[in-house]
């Protein structure tokens, strides 16, 4: 009997951003990486290389195209631009850093994730509209490309939902998860049992030995 391949996304965090954008709630501000995380980027460009990605899916903000700039030079398949896998829009909160929040609306960053599916982030994406365009990326990908190695270049908020839909948790679970700048989380989906996390937040560019 033969085996039934497996579908593996590797859900991609883009590099540091800009200095002046550290702890803040950038969300939809269309930022730029820093030096550090353009170099963040051709580490992570670099060790994806050795993968068989057949697939690549990306967010259209600057950030995340920065990030895919040293790996779509080598020559890797094209990238398809999903504007749904734009990070989600905090609202009010944008261009907050996580200590004024507590001052200006009485809540705690901490607890964005939870604060953001009870839609108490004030005027934030709602979360159903969040869940439902991320959904949408989801079954696009996994339904183009069964079997299929699968990059996706986007953000700490789109890595943590899409976590939440492939693997049917609540979004504010993964509060408690780490996802580092230009870090990789790879879940593979079989057909006959649930979802496996396979790697978890890795860094080449902080884990991987100095060539």
């Amino acid at each position: 009997m033969s085996s039934q391949r497996i579908t593996r996304l590797i859900l991609i965090r883009h590099g540091e951003v800009e200095e002046k954008y550290h702890r803040i709630f950038g969300g939809r501000i269309d930022m730029n990486l820093s030096t550090r995380g353009r170099e963040q980027a051709v580490a992570l460009a670099n060790y994806l290389k050795r993968k068989p990605v057949e697939a690549v899916y990306a967010s259209p903000m600057r950030r995340v195209q920065q990030t895919l700039e040293p790996y779509a030079l080598q020559g890797t398949p094209r990238a398809a631009i999903l504007n749904d896998l734009r990070e989600v829009d905090f609202g009010e909160w944008t261009g907050h850093n996580w200590e004024t929040i507590q001052t200006h609306f009485g809540l705690s960053a901490f607890d964005w994730l939870e604060l953001l599916e009870q839609d108490r982030i004030p005027n934030a994406e709602p979360a159903k509209d969040y869940r439902a365009r991320v959904e949408g990326c989801v079954r696009q990908m996994v339904g183009n490309h069964p079997g299929q190695l699968v990059a996706v270049y986007c953000h700490g908020g789109v890595v943590r939902m899409l976590l939440s839909l492939l693997l049917n948790l609540p979004l504010p679970a993964f509060a408690h998860f780490d996802v580092d700048y230009a870090s990789m989380t790879e879940v593979m989906l079989h057909t006959h049992k649930k979802p496996e996390v396979s790697l978890l937040n890795f860094t080449p560019w902080r884990d991987l030995p100095p060539v």
